[in-house]
């Protein structure tokens, strides 16, 4: 299983940038997928992005696909999200996780998240 160790976060104002990072350790040398979740305040851990181990592709939430952006640097075994035009409804703890080798939706592996708070 991979260990994933998020950064990044932190209080933005609305219509600011942040961006985050995902660093990962342990067992690397797998074909996994990689992606972000998030979890805002009384709501569900809902889907932010992902970007798949097959063939690269991207895929993003409806709600953060006009602003975010996805990307992967393997040679640092890193996973970055880039949160542009942030709005208070962006506001949540962010996850990143890893799937099961092989595996474009099966996340298995995650991290313990890192807090974004954007004021109005």
């Amino acid at each position: 299983q991979v260990q994933l160790v998020e950064s990044g976060g932190g209080l933005v104002q609305a219509g600011g940038s942040l961006s985050l990072s995902c660093a990962a350790s342990g067992r690397t040398f797998g074909n996994y997928s990689m992606g972000w979740f998030r979890r805002a305040p009384g709501k569900e851990r809902e889907f932010v992005a992902t970007i798949h181990w097959s063939d690269g592709a991207t895929y993003y939430a409806d709600s953060v696909n006009d602003r975010f952006t996805i990307s992967r640097d393997n040679a640092k075994n890193t996973l970055y999200l880039q949160m542009d035009s942030l709005t208070p409804e962006d506001t949540a703890v962010y996850y990143c996780a890893a799937t099961t080798p092989g595996s474009d939706y099966d996340f298995t592996s995650w991290g313990q998240g890192t807090q974004v708070t954007v004021s109005s």
